[in-house]
Order: structure tokens, then C-alpha cells, then sequence
């Protein structure tokens, strides 16, 4: 089924439609999230929070303002930043044990196998460096731009800059 009719369908709140673009995309947003909390359990339920949001929210979804997929990856990445700025999650985080940390130091890689589900570590690496370290920062590790400009000690207002040219420089390349 086309893509834009299975969207249409689960708009008009088809539940094989909703199975279908479930299917399609779990993989991805789960390793989005994932790489934002780095808890699978967490991850797991946040990326099922933001299936059920889209179903709630699916009217406020336009093709004319981007892809679907874009549409329900900022649902998630939001989700997930919204779970790391809580206070249960910050609390959480202090009672980790050294299995936790010799885990995040192997898995270090913030465009793992599931983030790269739909490939974007391809289109990602074709970038710049500076590209690089805004994408990884703000969209992979949850930093806010102004967390990103301190940790790479770089003005605010550069990082703004770069973040919409970077954007804008992925856009182009998955229009092709």
C-alpha cells in the first residue's frame, strides 16, 4: 500500500494502518529514544507512548509541512527529552550501577544499529564535521542548543545558525 493512503488510513484512525506504520517505524524510533535515555525498558514504553500520541494527535499530522516520519520522530524526541528532564528519570540515574556505565562507555556509538534503521548514519557522516557534532548533540545525546554551544564552547547563536544549515544540507540530500 502507498505510503500516503496507509497515512490517509491512519488518520482516519484504521488500526491496520496504525499495525502497518508501526511496523515500519518502531525499529527507528526506538533507537532514537533509545539513544536519548539509554534504558531499553524506558525507551520501549516511551516509543509506545508516542505510536499512541500519533494515534490521538494523527489530524494534526500535514504532509505539506513535511514527512511522516519526520512528524513522528520529533514526537519521540521530544518524548524522550521531556523523560530525561524529569525528575524520576534524573533520580533514577543516580542509583546506576557500574554495569550501566561499562555498558555506555562500549556503547558509545550514538548512530547504533537501530538509530540507523532507516539510514541515516549514511547521510549523517556525508556531512561536515561541525554537522556532525550539532546533529549528535542536539538530535542523538537530547542537548538543548544552548547545552550544545557550552559543551562545544561555541557561541549560542552559531550553533542555531549551523543547526538549521545542517538541517537544511540533510533535507536536500534525502530529497534526491
Amino acid at each position: 500500500m502507498k505510503l500516503e493512503i496507509l497515512i490517509k488510513k491512519f488518520q482516519e484512525k484504521d488500526a491496520k494502518a496504525f499495525e502497518s506504520l508501526y511496523e515500519m517505524y518502531n525499529e527507528s524510533i526506538f533507537g532514537v529514544v533509545n539513544t536519548i535515555v539509554r534504558n531499553e525498558d524506558i525507551a520501549a514504553e516511551i516509543m509506545q507512548d508516542v505510536f499512541i500520541k500519533a494515534w490521538n494527535k494523527s489530524d494534526n499530522y500535514n504532509a505539506k509541512k513535511g514527512r511522516f516520519f519526520t512528524w513522528l520522530l520529533n514526537i519521540a524526541r521530544n518524548a524522550a527529552i521531556d523523560k530525561t528532564r524529569s525528575k524520576s528519570f534524573k533520580n533514577a540515574q543516580q542509583n546506576h550501577d557500574i554495569d550501566f556505565f561499562v555498558h555506555s562507555i562500549e556503547t558509545n556509538d550514538s548512530l547504533d544499529e537501530k538509530t540507523n534503521a532507516i539510514g541515516i548514519k549514511e547521510y549523517v557522516n556525508k556531512l561536515a564535521d561541525k554537522c556532525k557534532k550539532i546533529i549528535h548533540y542536539i538530535y542523538f545525546k537530547g542537548y538543548t542548543q544552548k547545552e550544545t554551544a557550552e559543551t562545544l564552547e561555541i557561541p549560542l547563536g552559531t550553533v542555531k545558525t549551523r543547526n538549521r544549515n545542517c538541517i537544511s544540507e540533510l533535507r536536500k540530500m534525502l530529497e534526491v
